[in-house]
């Protein structure tokens, strides 16, 4: 028998199965009704066709932004993503495009633009207000 110990398997076994339970179940970490309401007034990204915000947010953001997982602003808490956005808009996607603290680049949405990732923090944080 083989024992072999991984760093960080555990971590990326639990997240994967957090995705897994949330894409099966249809749960819904983030209030769309809350998303909806505050998107008036803000503008999108161009963004890659096909792309939706909450359904990315489902596959690759809510594992960690709906635990606050490795000290990721929970999608909810208004007063974690305020004082993140005191930085700017710009910042705050800046961090997401290339990795802060423990989120890798891109969190785990390999496949998004900027643009997306763009869209992906706007739909956090007005899922948050």
């Amino acid at each position: 028998m083989l024992n072999v110990k991984i760093k960080g398997l555990k971590t990326i076994l639990s997240t994967s199965l957090l995705v897994l339970v949330a894409a099966f179940s249809g749960a819904n970490f983030a209030d769309s009704s809350l998303a909806k309401n505050n998107l008036d007034g803000i503008q999108l990204a161009a963004l890659t066709e096909g792309f939706s915000a909450e359904a990315t947010y489902m596959q690759s953001c809510f594992a960690c932004h709906s635990t606050g997982a490795a000290g990721a602003p929970k999608v909810g808490d208004a007063d974690a993503w305020t004082s993140r956005m005191e930085k700017g808009l710009d910042a705050v996607v800046n961090n997401a495009v290339n990795g802060v603290n423990a989120m890798p680049p891109k969190g785990m949405c390999f496949t998004c633009t900027d643009e997306d990732l763009k869209a992906l923090v706007e739909y956090m944080v007005a899922s948050s207000q």
